[in-house]
């Protein structure tokens, strides 16, 4: 319980961080959307399977045994999506694999005219866009 409590603290805390660059404002936990990830996260661990869930909220989701990437220009973009004020993280391991789920409210990454424009904002000198979230999990799988 503690490296995942730990996790999640380290989870919002480098979201801020990221959001901040882009002068976005802070997100903060939602107790439903971590249920709700958690739920999921365990839900891969047990079908040993990386898959977006149905929810209608924005989601990143990870695996540390896999090579598969579902879309990592998209989880980067929904990390700093400006309209996003709420986060959920699970995390489900069995100890040989790694599971992460990241939910957002509101969902960003809508493809409406100008929505990026408006939501993902320019910053000056940072990683490459879709490195956050790899470096968040491999933070916490190293731990």
């Amino acid at each position: 319980e503690g490296k995942n409590e730990s996790f999640k603290k380290e989870f919002l805390d480098t979201h801020n961080a990221y959001r901040a660059k882009h002068s976005t404002p802070p997100v903060k936990y939602n107790e439903e959307l971590n249920a709700a990830a958690q739920k999921w996260a365990d839900h891969m661990l047990q079908i040993n399977t990386l898959q977006h869930s149905d929810t209608k909220d924005g989601e990143n989701v990870f695996s540390s045994w896999s090579s598969e990437t579902l879309n990592p220009t998209g989880h980067f973009t929904q990390v700093v999506w400006k309209e996003t004020t709420e986060v959920g993280v699970g995390v489900a391991t069995d100890g040989n694999k790694l599971f992460v789920v990241g939910q957002y409210r509101p969902a960003g990454n809508m493809v409406m005219p100008g929505y990026f424009e408006k939501n993902v904002l320019p910053l000056g000198k940072t990683l490459p866009q879709f490195v956050i979230f790899y470096l968040l999990i491999y933070t916490f799988a190293a731990s």
